[in-house]
């Protein structure tokens, strides 16, 4: 994209709003909306917005922050046509001095990528399967806890209620240049999933903001809140986010060797050797919420132990059969309420410092793991996933590896915030202690 191509677009999609969007912290998306006439001064980078009221940015005394637009990034929202469309761009935050800020999530995955060329790979090429739920909404356009539909999985309409929702975000997607290979209903009554094609990382980051803000605002108008949360329901499966990594280097596919062990590369291996060895303490980045660890809980398919395997899906990550380009790794534990600049970064920075170390993975666990008593897994070398936002937050204190992939920014401010949300639910009194105590005690 250039300029002119953009003006083009501009014209002949009657565009008269420019989004210029990033994304915080914690993930959410934030933006500052520009009439078409200001377009220029933010092709010039001088959009300035106050960065002291963005969580995780600066203080105060040292607000003043600037967009620079990402010109690839930039789209028209299809669903916006009543009184002229609105366009967006993806932007990079910058200091007033010109320099990058070390807090923007996307800035510090493209530092965590300038690492990887360093060491001679030109593409970390990533595929995830996000999943969301969808809950019909009251009166007043609140989310009710009723869902739409009884389907399970890969189930049909009627049962699947949800069908002409999911078309209609597909529809969307494709529109705004997606290329869809499949969408289903989920295991779980309400629960959904569709799958775009794999790409580079920050590009795929970009996506999965750009494909949440897509499902939230069609499911809105099929008079439905989609949610991302990754346990809302009690007793039925969770939401994850499978991540899919493969390294590219001139080409080709350095995690496929046709002579190795089940065609996978010695890269492949110590890659993945990075991935558990790191799985403990990078938990926290990858399921960020106090909600998170309600889905890493044995008997619902979100693997709570750490190993691989190339067979079976109880374990945290899993070699999918496909080979040549397609080989890969698939990290089972990420869900979709984590921040996928973040995400991406540390999952990278681990399997890189596998690499860099040429570490030897255990063997892989071909079993299945919840089916093995506390004995059977030690005796494998297993360990367990935090089970608590704060038992993540210290295991993440104790890796320099993870910490640096973050930066001293990010870190710092993550685990503040997190440690606060951690203690703001450890306090709250929850409707499960009324019910066991109100009239036991």
């Amino acid at each position: 994209m250039n300029k002119q191509d953009i003006y083009k677009i501009i014209e002949e999609e009657n565009v008269q709003f420019i989004r210029l969007q990033f994304t915080d912290m914690l993930g959410t998306i934030k933006n500052v909306e520009i009439p078409f006439s200001q377009l220029e001064k933010a092709f010039d980078n001088k959009m300035m917005f106050d960065g002291s009221s963005i969580e995780g940015f600066v203080r105060i005394d040292e607000s003043d922050m600037y967009l620079y637009p990402d010109l690839d990034t930039f789209v028209v929202f299809p669903w916006t046509a009543e009184k002229g469309k609105v366009a967006r761009f993806i932007c990079d935050i910058y200091n007033p001095d010109g320099t990058p800020f070390e807090g923007c999530p996307r800035y510090n995955l493209k530092r965590n990528l300038k690492r990887m060329e360093e060491l001679g790979y030109s593409a970390f090429n990533i595929g995830t399967e996000p999943e969301f739920f969808l809950f019909k909404l009251d009166e007043k356009g609140d989310p009710m806890m009723e869902l739409n539909d009884r389907g399970g999985y890969f189930d049909l309409a009627p049962t699947d209620l949800g069908e002409n929702c999911r078309r209609d975000i597909v529809l969307e997607l494709e529109e705004m240049g997606f290329e869809i290979e499949a969408s289903h209903h989920e295991v779980a009554p309400g629960q959904h999933e569709i799958d775009f094609k794999y790409s580079d990382a920050v590009k795929h980051a970009d996506d999965i903001q750009t494909f949440k803000l897509v499902v939230k605002t069609i499911a809105r108008k099929h008079n439905l809140h989609a949610t991302f949360m990754p346990k809302p329901l009690f007793g039925v499966n969770g939401s994850g986010m499978h991540v899919n990594m493969s390294l590219f280097k001139d080409g080709r596919n350095v995690f496929y060797d046709e002579k190795g062990d089940m065609q996978v590369s010695t890269t492949l291996k110590q890659f993945t050797a990075g991935i558990i060895k790191h799985a403990t303490n990078f938990t926290a980045v990858t399921n960020p919420t106090v909600n998170s660890y309600k889905r890493l809980v044995p008997g619902y398919e979100a693997p709570c132990y750490v190993a691989w395997s190339g067979l079976n899906r109880s374990p945290l990550v899993r070699v999918p059969s496909s080979r040549r380009l397609s080989t890969r790794i698939e990290a089972r534990s990420v869900d979709p309420a984590a921040n996928p600049y973040m995400t991406l970064a540390v999952l990278l920075s681990a399997g890189l410092d596998g690499i860099e170390n040429k570490l030897t993975p255990p063997e892989p666990v071909d079993q299945n793991i919840y089916e093995m008593d506390k004995a059977e897994r030690e005796e494998h070398g297993i360990k367990s996933l935090p089970a608590t936002l704060m038992d993540a937050l210290e295991e993440l204190d104790n890796d320099p590896v993870i910490t640096e992939a973050l930066g001293n920014h990010l870190y710092e401010h993550f685990v503040e915030a997190k440690q606060i949300e951690w203690d703001m639910f450890r306090t709250a009194v929850h409707p499960w202690e009324r019910e066991q105590y109100l009239t036991s005690y």
